[in-house]
């Protein structure tokens, strides 16, 4: 097929008009374009010419923003490449990315035309090598184990003789009845409480972690059992939320995790102060501490029975001892008699004294009591208030006329010491002309100057004719 030489590249007739301009006798044309156009140009042939991609990659300068949209670079030892996950994608990921983690990003090319830049658009992103998943996990448990809540230390021991376990677990799995089965078998006295919540899908960590905050608000419980049967990894998600997490560290009473079989593992299990590998098996670590209790009881009671046997036989070759002491001695046995009833009458008085001493006792406490009820606690606290209210008021009154009589008194004092009295009995206070001082001798007087003459009613101003 030949080629139209009037045909140029990129000319649809969309971006205006071009110019075919030659050059030293070549062939070669070119069509001149904004940059803007070109760019879409561009961005045509890479959407067009690539479709869905997946890329390999080490994650670098990884930042969400607070739109929600996160903005990477996928590099290796040659090359780069922008990245971008919008925020409807980075909500459904199992795990945090971050820098240095090498990843798999499945999506589109496309091109930043305001900066020029080609890039991939992501909807999905997963380490490389490890499942999402197992890196949420292994991210929050270094997380978590970091800030100490996994140490022993903070680890608290099963109560010994539990009185009311609490156990948060689905209702409509197996776990829970064979919780109750072994409690049953095993401590049939013990009171269990159960909260139903879910264990599995989208939010039930939620629910276990509010069941957790309700139970331990129940009285009197000891212990909490939390878990589930086995299930997939995705199964039992919800025991690995931070939040569950930090639940199960600020409960306070113990903590048994029992979540699927032996070989799982959650951060639950971590976290809790004990981690059981069956819900079953935590049913018998709860009470294994009762058997073990009872199993001392029983002892303890193995040993006071052997020794009331032994005293028993004792008292037995004792009595035997005296049997023959009495066919042989009739007289001792008329003394011990007498001994033993002035031992009885001894016993009887001391009993009196000990029955009389303790109903006094019983009457003083009872008397004490009486003297602390609270009603006549409070009519004495009530008259001891008036009797002071009144004599605060006689207080109050005395010194209030004590005070007046004081005031009085200085009253009529100042009134003797008040220039104005002085005034009213004859005299004058001489002012300088100015009023700003008091003229006491006439030598501080020209003849000529004016001066002011204070007198009880009134002033008077005067010219000084003559000093003397």
């Amino acid at each position: 097929m030949r080629e139209d030489k009037n045909t140029l590249p990129f000319d649809d007739g969309l971006h205006g008009s071009a110019a075919p301009v030659s050059g030293r006798g070549d062939r070669l044309t070119e069509i001149l374009l904004s940059v803007s156009d070109l760019t879409a140009r561009l961005k045509e042939l890479v959407e067009a010419g690539f479709g869905a991609v997946a890329v390999t990659g080490e994650i670098s300068n990884c930042k969400q923003w607070s739109s929600g949209h996160l903005y990477f670079t996928l590099k290796d030892d040659r090359a780069q490449l922008r990245a971008v996950m919008f925020r409807t994608g980075v909500r459904t990921l199992k795990f945090k990315p971050e820098d240095g983690m090498r990843v798999v990003a499945r999506g589109r090319l496309s091109v930043y035309e305001v900066k020029g830049e080609y890039q991939i658009v992501c909807d999905a992103l997963e380490p490389q090598g490890l499942g999402a998943l197992q890196a949420a996990f292994e991210q929050l448990k270094r997380r978590l184990q970091a800030e100490g809540l996994f140490d022993r230390a903070r680890k608290r021991p099963l109560p010994v003789f539990p009185r009311r376990i609490g156990v948060v677990t689905s209702l409509d799995g197996a776990a829970v009845r064979d919780i109750l089965r072994v409690l049953t078998d095993r401590h049939p006295c013990c009171r269990v409480v159960v909260r139903p919540t879910r264990v599995q899908g989208e939010g039930a960590a939620g629910d276990l972690t509010r069941a957790l905050q309700a139970i331990v608000r129940v009285p009197e419980i000891d212990v909490v059992i939390i878990g589930r049967g086995g299930g997939s990894t995705e199964d039992l998600w919800p025991f690995n939320d931070e939040g569950l997490a930090r639940a199960i560290a600020a409960c306070p009473v113990p903590v048994i995790s029992a979540v699927g079989h032996e070989v799982d593992f959650t951060i639950a299990d971590f976290v809790a102060d004990l981690r059981a590998a069956t819900p079953s098996n935590a049913a018998e670590l709860v009470v294994d501490r009762v058997d073990n209790f009872r199993a001392r009881i029983d002892r303890a009671g193995e040993r006071l029975a052997s020794a009331t046997e032994m005293a028993i036989y004792a008292r037995v070759q004792r009595t035997e001892r005296v049997d023959e002491r009495l066919a042989r001695w009739p007289a001792q046995v008329v003394m011990r008699e007498r001994d033993g009833q002035e031992l009885a009458l001894r016993l009887r008085h001391a009993m009196s004294r000990r029955w009389n001493r303790a109903r006094e006792q019983f009457q003083a406490l009872g008397r004490r009591l009486d003297r602390r009820d609270l009603r006549r606690v409070a009519a004495d606290m009530r008259a001891r208030l008036a009797a002071r209210d009144g004599r605060l008021r006689q207080l109050i009154a005395t010194r209030q006329l004590s005070a007046e009589s004081r005031v009085r008194e200085l009253a009529g004092r100042l009134d003797a010491l008040s220039p104005l009295a002085v005034l009213g009995r004859g005299y004058a206070v001489c002012w300088d002309d100015a009023r700003t001082s008091i003229i006491r001798s006439a030598r501080t007087v020209r003849p000529g100057a004016g001066i002011r003459v204070t007198l009880a009613e009134g002033e008077l101003r005067c010219h000084v004719d003559e000093t003397s």
